[in-house]
């Protein structure tokens, strides 16, 4: 046994998967090695150390905290659909096919007559859309950013692999993202990863969202449970125009939502709309954010700097 080894094999005998062999080759080194002896004892103690170290009790917030940061990082791996490998092909076969895709490439660069074949097009978006109206569940989703045509992708698995690929802006891609916001995610992560990509493709400063994506993100920020996922939610339509049904979630979420975080966005998007348009509702709402004693002190001093910028 050489010293290099002395770690694996104490911790082997502890664990009990050590054989006696093993064993008796350990005891034999540790009994002429003073090095090996002192460690070994490093190790025992702490060994026993761990066993009376008490378990940290884990709090609600961390828990959740630490499953989202699970669900997202899960979500960033693209789950690919099975595919068996190929079965072995005999060399003779695999010769001739060679040489068929040889002579198939020669043909196509002399340009003889059917040697090139124009691909079919594809279908339309909305052909290729499935039908969602029964709210199928679409697993295993992935997300692929916009190509050189602007397109972005989604594929997913419903009876069979899907690949819908449209430009954002395309009516069917807005419902099959609200679809994946607001009714098909079971966990905080899938969930998370749709809003990105809605964020990523629709949230420019100022656009004017589809009706669905809206609805959807309201949605969320009103009802979802995780705190993350909520302040997602708002991000994204804080990079919208205002519209009556975005104030009117960013009001409630100011009034009622507890993470802080999501009040202080939603002051300073009601803020900033405010500054065209004032409107009454925003208005008291701000006031009584910046003059209630029980509110984080740092949304109050958001409201109450917003009501010093708004031309009231």
């Amino acid at each position: 046994m050489e010293c290099r080894e002395l770690t694996a094999r104490t911790l082997d005998r502890r664990l009990g998967e050590a054989d006696e062999d093993s064993l008796r080759e350990l005891d034999g080194h540790l009994a002429g090695c003073r090095a090996c002896r002192a460690e070994a004892s490093a190790i025992e103690e702490t060994w026993a150390a761990l066993g009376d170290d008490r378990d940290a009790e884990m709090t609600p917030e961390f828990r959740e905290r630490s499953l989202l940061l699970l669900e997202d990082e899960m979500m960033r791996l693209r789950i690919r659909a099975f595919r068996p490998k190929p079965r072995t092909v005999p060399n003779l076969a695999r010769a001739a096919a060679l040489l068929l895709a040889v002579l198939a490439g020669y043909l196509a660069a002399r340009g003889l007559p059917g040697a090139r074949r124009k691909a079919p097009e594809p279908p339309t978006a909305a052909s290729r859309l499935p039908d969602l109206s029964e709210s199928p569940r679409l697993s295993n989703v992935s997300y692929r950013p916009a190509d050189k045509e602007g397109r972005i992708g989604v594929s997913f698995d419903m009876s069979s692999r899907q690949d819908f690929v449209a430009r954002p802006e395309d009516p069917a891609m807005a419902k099959l993202l609200s679809y994946l916001v607001a009714r098909n995610a079971e966990t905080a992560g899938e969930k998370s990863r749709a809003i990105e990509l809605v964020s990523a493709n629709y949230g420019r400063s100022g656009a004017v969202a589809s009706p669905d994506i809206v609805q959807a993100l309201t949605a969320t920020l009103r009802n979802d449970p995780n705190p993350g996922v909520r302040k997602k939610a708002a991000d994204a339509l804080a990079s919208f125009r205002m519209s009556p049904e975005i104030r009117g979630a960013f009001l409630h979420a100011l009034r009622n939502d507890r993470n802080p975080a999501i009040r202080v966005v939603a002051v300073d998007r009601l803020a900033a709309a405010a500054k065209e348009a004032p409107d009454a509702q925003t208005i008291d709402t701000l006031r009584e954010k910046a003059f209630d004693s029980q509110e984080n002190g740092f949304v109050r001093a958001k409201a109450a700097s917003a009501l010093k910028a708004i031309d009231l």
